[in-house]
């Protein structure tokens, strides 16, 4: 006869350890945490001077296309074609009638480059669009 029972080998943990998936979760949040700025970083334009301060706008509202010196184009923040970027311009305009297009080309780029958002914005209908400038030094 025996003197421990056989049942004691065979309880299952009926508990769940979640101090790893916690681990895991804290290692993600610092790892968003850090990623964050470094995703909302624009690139470094020289915009020209001049302009007028603007009204506060919904920034729903508003699509940033950049330019650089070199005539490549970003939309939001994303390397995009201008074919791309008319596409993409004209779906949001259909879903947001009050949608304005804020253009930031570099002062040093060929004003065609500017000019080709500008004409593919009209084409689409978006005759809401602003040409950004630094504000004038004091």
């Amino acid at each position: 006869m025996r003197r421990f029972s056989q049942r004691s080998h065979l309880v299952t943990l009926s508990e769940i350890n979640i101090t790893p998936l916690l681990d895991l979760a804290f290692v993600l949040l610092i790892i968003f945490i850090i990623t964050t700025p470094l995703l909302e970083q624009s690139i470094n334009l020289k915009l020209p001077e001049g302009g007028q301060p603007d009204h506060k706008l919904n920034p729903r509202d508003i699509r940033t296309v950049e330019v650089t010196a070199q005539g490549t184009y970003r939309y939001d923040r994303r390397p995009a074609r201008l074919d791309q970027i008319e596409a993409q311009l004209a779906q949001d305009f259909r879903f947001n009638p009050n949608l304005v297009v804020y253009i930031r080309g570099d002062g040093k780029t060929a004003y065609a480059n500017v000019a080709a958002i500008v004409d593919r914005c009209q084409r689409n209908g978006i005759t809401r669009f602003s040409l950004r400038t630094e504000p004038p030094k004091r």
